[in-house]
């Protein structure tokens, strides 16, 4: 059955191949973008597909822009814009760390809040959280994006609870590691900052780390994963993928559960 979906952050990444995905699949999406040149070249490729699609610019933390969400009527409501970066935790600048939190969290649900009020009117519906494998764990350097997801996993969990008594679904999506370009400007972020001279962080720490992003999935795996599951009347309230990613999450925990300091 057609859905209409309304997706954040479809100028890139997952969520566009998941905007055009969901859209040739028969849905009607609603797609935003955080700036007017990704909303003209989405548009364009729109056109060029003859997709069912209504692209508009909404940058999440614009309080004229998450105004224009009041204008319309869908079912789902995917909250999939984030901005991510890393460094040490200890040392990372709080400018930093505050501009993550203002759009992964404070301006993620402010949407979800819209969504939900329009939702609850309706009597059904469904948000869905694009977390992470991030907000499931915690590795060393991507500290400052951790953290935001992990909260992002608290206001789902809480909200599917408070929720659910009026007939809205609350889901997470979380994502493993998946070659969009997305963690390769995260990493490449704390340089604009680091100083070996300043910082006691080791610097060949880091690079180390960075490293494992040679190892990352091909994202169109995800994206049919996204596709399959967003307009679903039932599925799991997780979907972490790719699945050895999900294996390997819970294996970290129950090691946390033992782990002494």
């Amino acid at each position: 059955m057609s859905k209409t979906i309304f997706i954040t952050g479809a100028g890139s990444g997952l969520g566009r191949g998941t905007a055009i995905g969901l859209a040739k699949k028969g849905h009607r999406l609603i797609a935003t973008t955080e700036t007017t040149s990704q909303k003209t070249d989405l548009l364009r490729e729109a056109r060029d597909l003859d997709l069912d699609m209504e692209i508009f610019k909404l940058d999440i933390t614009n309080a004229r822009d998450r105004a224009q969400m009041e204008e319309y009527d869908f079912d789902i409501f995917v909250a999939n814009a984030a901005i991510n970066e890393g460094g040490p935790l200890a040392e990372v600048p709080m400018d930093r760390f505050r501009a993550l939190f203002e759009v992964n969290v404070f301006a993620t649900l402010e949407t979800a809040q819209i969504a939900a009020r329009k939702l609850v009117k309706k009597g059904n519906g469904k948000i869905v959280f694009l977390s992470s494998v991030a907000g499931l764990s915690a590795t060393p350097y991507v500290g400052p994006y951790t953290a935001t997801k992990h909260t992002v996993e608290a206001i789902a969990k809480t909200m599917q609870k408070e929720l659910e008594q009026f007939g809205v679904q609350v889901a997470t999506i979380n994502p493993g590691p998946y070659n969009t370009g997305f963690n390769d400007r995260s990493a490449e972020e704390k340089w604009k900052w680091f100083n070996e001279e300043k910082h006691f962080t080791k610097k060949e720490d880091m690079k180390e780390q960075e490293e494992s992003l040679k190892n990352q999935y091909d994202p169109q795996d995800m994206i049919e994963k996204m596709i399959e599951v967003i307009p679903a009347d039932n599925h799991k309230y997780r979907t972490a993928w790719p699945k050895e990613i999900e294996e390997k999450i819970k294996k970290d925990e129950k090691e946390r559960w033992e782990l002494e300091v």
